[in-house]
């Protein structure tokens, strides 16, 4: 029996901020020599499979699908051949969003969960392994089938680390194998051959080279084994191998020596491209188990791929916002009957609704009908007091809506809930999501409140817009301020952000004390290029085009754009024809001021701000918080858009205007960056990108910037949170947190909430010395009628004393109940009978089978994944489902996919590819009757006869018999009829 050694707590805690021991492929970068890490893997694998769905949806289309399946498949490339044909304006900024959140999600397992040996799939836990990746998958199709999908990309993420550290961490290739072992995700199989716990696997390594330190034997029987891994004992079973590095204690220890393939400089660095390339492939195959049980519209929207934003609104249905509700009414509707069955029609319609106590709840779907329905059950009631439940309206909003949403926010009353308003911009800076707010002016509704027997409602006063208008700045979207009256003219703006690929080219937030100028560059990429300015001042304005021409803020039609102002608000689009290089535009305000400039481009990016440790190889993990002030940040960038993109500077600009700090790139390949800025200054900033295109219409390369929307900020306090698990319904479930300082001593306000209102319990305060550190924990138990699936946003945050600084930690996570039904759907065929001719367009051939669920709970669902023939099902009310599939001859093969209610997949597939084709234009007709397995991988054999009956062999003549069996025998042996594929 191995002896444990138990680190203080504390100490762990330390070892894994300091470092993630690195006991798996690296999770982001690469230290050289050609290595691929978890990032390469599992953006590969996303990426091949989305390529893999998308042909197959082109090819059931008849369309082509050219784009060749391999490493260079970019986010950009893979978003423009999906949807070719389509719209010039193609973003590709939700689809590398997703994947940069699943492979984040994948790095993180290394510093969570660290010294977990199933998780790495260490010490020979095949079976714990196994059971961590089953489960974070069924995870993962539970939360897509109720539409939670940022929580699915973290069950994948996590799923993924898992069954790709199989291939580094095991001897799976050093056995000779080239496909992945696909027992890892088909719990209904039974794992065998493995290495016992008394059964030797290794050698010492001789002279530091351990190429061949695994037994013989064990190769030559094909035993499995992993290597042992301990950052604080050297003690192992005898003769097991050792994971390696300068981290396992273990390895010291005979048999000396490793056996990981985590890059090409470890103990099997030399098996490393082989483990990293069967790691991409079985990645994929849990894809294709996850495509299969959801389908493919919404794998494609899991995996982010999409052509169209979202139209998000949040309303308050309060007594006075009749006006209100009728024009989002008229807006969306408008949106819905133009846009409807182009590449531009919304992706996803969201609606969250509130009141006085009540809002919510939200609704999520991606038909428009339906989301007619749901906008037009609403009516203006209630609202007692005035003041409304307004932010909690937007944090569902925020959470519920996919990330870079805009937000449209309706009403005129202030915030009762104001207290929120530190979560919401927590929610802001982490989701990158605009909140535009419509404001009204109620009073001229105050009759309409007395006859309802409510209060007379009152103009919003300046401080209670003042929280709008923060909210709205820190987002990069617009509070704009207008009369129920000309609220039609202002929600033009609605109209201009549901469009494709709507980039930002300037924004800026100004207290002025003086007119200032801005500039903005247009490249050839961008089209529909808008100015919004906003401020209660109504500012001045005069626009500059790059050859010199001119217009001031008073014509409204002009040289360079037409000008509508209503409210607060002045809207111009500019006539950009021709017109590419800088602008400038002046503005004089007596007050504060916003100024934003947007248009249509393929091209944009993303960035998220990643935290080193140490470790033996240095690397990255997702900060989930804001960054430190006075201190060096590292960002991941991705930018898409072009093939031939330059990227030159990444500089952060301080809202104020002034201290713009420029940031070290690290080109990291296939358009992503690794950008450090060296110190952090106080005080709001967003980021300004800027590079060079090629082969755009002039012949040298043309530059081009954009600038990210949402403000960020610095903090002197640190805000931790770690989340390594799923909430089951009915459990109780803790998050521990730390909250550290480098400044200011005394006692940390904690505020703790979720999204989904369940119970939960946490410190109101902590106390922290100067320069110090306090630890605490989040209790939360979900319902136990918590649909399985649902996802929950925690936001915990610190403020320090006197409120003069704070931060936040916000970690999602999946309700999800433990799933122990694996057994796979199983097909019986009862009948295939063919119709053909020599045209095929003449005849038909139907297939009758029937579907079971292994143990009894029932087939979900039915899909045809391949064919172009129609079915039609029947329950019988036993766990039994009868399908009936009818196509024409010219279409030879179908393959139906059936799910459980467990989500579990199979594929029965039948084919006339091989029939005997009659040498008359006479009909054909052949039945075939046979039982297949869909978990037994068989092809089944058919039993056709002349005229569709089964005569018996005893009442029948030796010359008929010889005939029967001469028929029977050509098919069998030319062409089999059946085959089922699980």
């Amino acid at each position: 029996m191995l002896s444990e050694v138990t680190a203080p707590a504390s100490l762990l805690w330390a070892v894994l901020l300091i470092s993630p021991l690195t006991e798996a492929f690296k999770p982001l970068l690469s230290p050289g020599g050609g290595s691929l890490t978890h990032r390469d893997i599992t953006q590969r694998a996303i990426f091949r499979k989305t390529a893999q769905v998308c042909r197959a949806m082109a090819t059931a289309q008849g369309q082509d699908f050219t784009l060749a399946i391999d490493d260079k498949l970019t986010a950009y490339t893979l978003q423009r051949a999906c949807f070719s044909g389509g719209s010039s304006f193609l973003s590709a900024l939700a689809f590398q969003t997703a994947v940069t959140k699943t492979y984040l999600s994948n790095a993180a397992v290394d510093v969570l969960l660290a010294l977990s040996a199933p998780h790495h799939f260490d010490d020979e836990t095949f079976a714990e392994g196994r059971e961590v990746v089953t489960q974070a998958a069924a995870a993962a199709k539970a939360a897509v089938k109720h539409g939670s999908f940022i929580s699915a990309r973290i069950s994948l993420g996590s799923a993924c680390h898992t069954l790709q550290d199989f291939y580094s961490h095991s001897n799976w290739i050093e056995m000779g194998n080239r496909v992945p072992f696909s027992k890892l995700i088909r719990p209904d199989m039974s794992l065998d051959n493995l290495a016992g716990p008394e059964r030797a696997t290794c050698r010492n390594c001789t002279g530091g080279n351990c190429t061949n330190n695994v037994l013989p034997d064990i190769l030559q029987e094909q035993k499995l084994t992993s290597g042992y891994f301990s950052l604080f004992s050297s003690a192992k079973p005898a003769g097991k191998c050792s994971h390696g590095g300068s981290f396992d204690r273990t390895s010291g220890q005979d048999p000396v020596g490793g056996i990981n393939k985590d890059d090409t400089s470890e103990s099997h660095g030399h098996l490393h491209l082989r483990a990293a390339e069967v790691a991409i492939n079985a990645t994929m195959e849990l894809l294709e188990d996850i495509r299969l049980a959801t389908g493919d519209k919404d794998f494609l929207r899991l995996v982010g791929i999409s052509q169209s934003s979202v139209l998000c609104f949040v309303i308050d249905t309060t007594g006075s916002m009749a006006d209100d509700i009728a024009e989002a009414k008229r807006v969306s509707f408008s949106i819905i009957n133009l846009k409807r069955g182009t590449q531009e029609e919304p992706s996803e319609y969201i609606l969250v609704p509130f009141n006085d106590p009540g809002f919510g709840p939200l609704v999520r779907t991606t038909d428009a009908d339906v989301f007619k329905q749901e906008i037009n059950k609403l009516s203006a009631a209630g609202g007692g007091d005035i003041p409304e439940m307004c932010l909690s309206g937007l944090l569902l909003a925020l959470t519920g809506a996919p990330p870079s949403s805009d937000i449209f926010v309706f009403t005129d009353a202030a915030a009762k809930d104001a207290e929120l308003k530190s979560t919401v911009t927590a929610l802001i800076e982490s989701t990158k999501s605009k909140v535009t707010f419509m404001l009204t002016d109620p009073t001229r509704s105050a009759r309409r409140h007395q006859r309802s027997g409510s209060p007379a409602s009152r103009a919003l006063s300046d401080a209670e817009t003042q929280l709008y208008r923060d909210l709205a700045q820190a987002s990069g979207g617009q509070a704009i301020e207008v009369s129920k009256s000309s609220l039609p003219d202002a929600t033009v703006v609605i109209q201009d952000a549901s469009t494709s690929a709507l980039v930002t080219l300037l924004q800026a937030v100004r207290t002025p004390v003086r007119a200032e100028n801005f500039t903005f560059l247009l490249d050839e990429t961008v089209s529909n290029v808008t100015v919004y300015i906003t401020g209660s001042s109504s500012p001045t304005f005069t626009l500059y085009s790059p050859t010199g021409e001119s217009q001031d803020h008073s014509v409204a039609e002009g040289p360079l754009g037409t000008i509508q102002s209503v409210g607060n608000l002045q809207r111009v689009q500019l006539n950009t024809h021709n017109r590419t290089g800088l602008w400038d535009i002046t503005i004089n305000s007596a007050a504060t001021f916003t100024v934003k400039v947007t248009g249509q481009s393929s091209i944009n990016f993303l960035f998220n701000f990643v935290e080193a440790f140490d470790g033996a190889h240095g690397d990255f993990s997702l900060k989930q918080s804001r960054p430190s002030i006075g201190k060096s940040a590292t960002l991941l960038m991705s930018v898409t858009g072009s093939d031939s993109l330059k990227v030159s500077e990444l500089a952060l600009v301080p809202v104020s205007g002034s201290g713009v700090r420029n940031g070290t790139l690290e080109d990291l390949g296939g358009g992503d960056f690794l950008v450090t800025i060296e110190e952090l200054p106080a005080g709001d900033f967003n980021f300004l990108l800027k590079g060079e295109i090629s082969g755009v219409s002039r012949s040298s390369p043309a530059l081009f910037q954009r600038q990210s929307s949402t403000q960020l900020r610095a903090s002197s306090v640190a805000v931790t949170a770690s989340v390594n698990s799923t909430l089951e319904p009915g459990a109780t479930f803790t998050v521990p947190f730390t909250v550290e300082t480098n400044t200011t001593a005394g006692s940390y306000t904690i505020r703790a909430r979720n999204d989904r209102g369940f119970s939960s319990s946490s410190p109101s305060n902590l106390m922290l010395e100067a320069g110090g550190r306090a630890e605490g924990t989040v209790t939360l138990t979900a319902p136990s009628d918590t649909p399985s699936g649902t996802d929950v946003t925690l936001t915990i945050e610190a403020e320090a004393p006197g409120a003069i600084d704070s931060n936040y930690a916000v970690v999602s996570f999946v309700v999800a109940s433990k799933v122990t039904d694996f057994t796979r759907p199983v097909c019986q065929i009862v009948s295939i009978t063919a119709n053909c001719t020599l045209d095929c367009s003449l005849g038909t051939w139907q297939l009758s089978a029937n579907l079971s669920d292994g143990n009894g709970t029932g087939i979900a669902s039915v899909m045809v994944q391949t064919g172009s023939g129609t079915i039609s099902t029947t329950s019988s009310g036993v766990g039994l489902t009868a399908v009936l599939y009818n196509a024409s001859c010219c279409s030879l093969e179908v393959e139906l996919v059936m799910v459980d209610n467990a989500a579990n997949a199979a594929i029965c597939s039948a084919s006339i590819r091989n029939l005997p084709s009659p040498t008359t234009a006479q009909p054909m007709t052949t039945t075939a009757n046979a039982t297949a397995n869909a978990t037994a991988n068989a092809n089944a054999t058919a039993n056709p006869t002349a005229n569709g009956t089964v005569t018996p062999a005893s009442t029948t003549s030796s010359g008929q018999l010889c005939s029967y069996v001469s028929l029977w025998l050509w098919i069998a042996v030319m062409s089999p009829l059946l085959y089922l594929q699980a």
